[in-house]
């Protein structure tokens, strides 16, 4: 396609979507992108509910009136290639409920709380090396999320503090020794961003991370299961633009 004659970009969809889209151009040989325009019609729209452009006419308005700006976008080496992420990258717990909610598609928009019930009572952990810019832990986790953007899924606000076009991303980690009784207290917080504040949570805002554990494991990256662990995850700031 020829960039050239164009003056922007419209994706009609939601994440999944505009992570299609970012990795093409991404890994255009001639490097030329466009401004890209946002219209929500997927599931989530997580980046879309950080601009407050989730009503589609106001997302319409956004691109006629022309202002951009810039975004992060996460940059994934492992397996089995390499990928962006612009939205989050999702390890253990979160992946198993999307996982198993794709068996379950029958159920409708159910099928994600019948999924986490499923998945809270196997609690099941996993032993992983987490490097944050040059340190180290070595631990059993429940899960790890890692957020460019505040919103996940529906209106989750995974990571509160998280923003777009701060060359950081923003993880989520909870630890292995949380009891079923304390998830399902502490996931419903999930909605509006107090979840960061339980004693098993921990929040980390870094450039770049790494994460590698026992077995080769799926992840979720901006909701699809499209890469296994080992990762080597790093922030490049402000390389998309976008219509705000």
């Amino acid at each position: 396609m020829d960039f050239n004659i164009y003056d922007g970009l419209l994706v009609l969809g939601g994440d999944g979507t505009f992570h299609e889209v970012v990795n093409g151009v991404l890994k255009r040989a001639d490097k030329k992108m466009l401004p890209i325009g946002l219209l929500p019609a997927g599931s989530g729209n997580s980046i879309l509910h950080d601009l407050s452009l989730t009503d589609p006419i106001v997302a319409a308005e956004a691109i006629l009136g022309g202002r951009t700006q810039f975004i992060d976008v996460a940059q994934i080496k492992g397996d089995p290639t390499l990928r962006y992420s612009i939205n989050l990258i999702g390890w253990g717990l979160v992946t198993d409920v999307g996982e198993r909610a794709e068996t379950l598609r029958w159920l409708g928009s159910r099928r994600y709380t019948v999924s986490s019930v499923i998945e809270i009572l196997r609690r099941k952990t996993r032993r992983a090396n987490l490097i944050l810019d040059g340190k180290t832990i070595v631990d059993d986790f429940t899960f790890v999320v890692a957020c460019n953007s505040v919103h996940i899924g529906k209106g989750m606000k995974m990571a509160p503090s998280a923003k777009l076009d701060d060359g950081l991303i923003d993880l989520v980690v909870v630890k292995g020794s949380i009891n079923r009784q304390r998830l399902f207290l502490v996931l419903p917080k999930l909605f509006d961003g107090s979840h960061i504040e339980e004693p098993e949570v921990a929040y980390y805002q870094v450039p770049s991370f790494s994460l590698s554990s026992e077995t080769k494991d799926n992840l979720n990256i901006d909701g699809e299961m499209v890469a296994t662990t080992p990762i080597d995850v790093k922030m490049l700031k402000q390389v998309i633009e976008i219509f705000v």
